[in-house]
């Protein structure tokens, strides 16, 4: 899981940024070591329906849709012939249909569309990045509703694949992306992607500005994943009985109302 590929990202990006030249040094580390890239649609259609993955699989995806996804990545996957997943807050990126709170320069929709065409997947992530789980399930159709059809609106066509935004879900979230004509959707997890994960709960690892080429290679391996993201698998649970209590606290609330 990637976010923004950039030499100089703002302090809102940066840790989860990395520069151009470690995105081209890693995407080389994927071809040396005979890894395939597959897209998420692809990944989860096989999975549904038992047919087999390609040797070594690995899924390359970013979130949010910064512009250096288009200027600085798409050129390495390019030259190695990878497919990846683009995943897109719809109100973020520049255009007719920004509605402001982007962190740094994003994507406009023509560089999406020449995405698009380059064979990178664009799926859904939300309109405005909210956490998902702490919506009501008006404002949460809205997230997903107008995400899923300013893709279709834009693109030709409905994204089938969908991330949740800071990786939080539950299960009515869960329920409200199938409903919208997602297919399958990722989270974080920082632990490798499993099957028995199922369609809407897979999980990705994260590639920050601090991995080294060691790190990464461990990760590509699927070595001590669980001891290099112990401290985020900690900090996940804990804030994830803060956000029940949150919820369950306006929940509460709304029904005194």
């Amino acid at each position: 899981m990637y976010h923004a590929v950039a030499a100089e990202p703002n302090d809102a990006t940066r840790a989860l940024s990395v520069t151009p030249e470690a995105f081209a040094a890693q995407m080389a580390r994927v071809a040396e070591r005979g890894l395939t890239p597959v897209g998420t649609a692809d990944l989860a259609a096989r999975w549904r329906s038992g047919r087999p993955l390609p040797a070594r699989p690995v899924l390359i995806t970013f979130d949010d849709g910064y512009e250096g996804v288009h200027r600085h990545a798409l050129p390495a996957l390019a030259a190695h012939g990878f497919p990846a997943t683009l995943f897109v807050s719809t109100g973020w990126l520049r255009g007719a249909h920004d509605t402001g709170g982007a962190l740094d320069t994003m994507l406009g929709w023509d560089q999406v569309r020449e995405l698009a065409d380059a064979g990178v997947e664009i799926g859904g992530h939300s309109h405005t990045h909210p956490q998902l789980d702490q919506l009501d399930d008006t404002a949460l159709r809205d997230e997903l509703t107008r995400c899923r059809d300013l893709v279709a609106a834009e693109l030709g066509a409905p994204p089938v694949s969908f991330a949740y935004p800071y990786g939080y879900s539950s299960r009515r979230v869960r329920t409200a992306v199938r409903e919208n004509g997602f297919a399958q959707a990722l989270a974080v997890g920082n632990a490798l992607a499993r099957r028995a994960q199922g369609p809407y709960a897979l999980r990705r690892v994260t590639v920050r500005r601090t991995t080294d080429d060691a790190e990464f290679v461990r990760l590509l391996e699927g070595r001590s994943v669980g001891r290099v993201f112990a401290r985020d698998r900690a900090l996940t649970k804990g804030y994830a009985v803060v956000r029940r209590a949150r919820r369950l606290g306006r929940r509460a609330v709304d029904a005194l109302v």
